[in-house]
């Protein structure tokens, strides 16, 4: 299974959008979200807080969000990559960002035997998905 099947709740819960889960072999991850806000001063607009967690070798399906997602690593280590961008590899306390407009190609946990654990916050359109799948 993947990150996006746990996303999924996350969407229904926190924005009321629809995602299809992916199969995947790698352990699932679980994101939970922490806090939605609509954003007054952007019509149309808010921002979305999820704690991710990744078990030892989880790795998410390729994917985009749409939105600006900013990424900070609370424990553990993660490798993160857009489309045309650097694979780095991010440790507590580091960031990572996203934009509207970036495929997602790698995003898992460094560590076959240690978990990860990071926070995200997108803003993005109101009851939009926060993920969707790319092929």
């Amino acid at each position: 299974m993947s990150l996006l099947r746990h996303f999924a709740p996350a969407i229904v819960i926190a924005a009321g959008s629809f995602a299809v889960p992916l199969a995947n072999a790698s352990p699932e991850a679980a994101a939970t979200p922490l806090m939605t806000q609509p954003l007054a001063d952007y019509p149309g607009k808010e921002g979305l807080m999820l704690l991710v967690e990744y078990p030892p070798g989880s790795v998410d399906p390729v994917h985009r969000h749409d939105a600006h997602a900013f990424i900070y690593v609370l424990e553990g280590s993660i490798m993160m990559q857009v489309k045309g961008g650097k694979e780095v590899t991010l440790t507590r306390g580091q960031t990572f960002y996203e934009g509207p407009n970036d495929v997602h190609v790698v995003g898992r946990n460094a560590s076959t035997t240690q978990p990860a654990k990071f926070l995200v916050v997108f803003l993005k359109k109101e009851g939009a998905p926060v993920l969707t799948p790319v092929k």
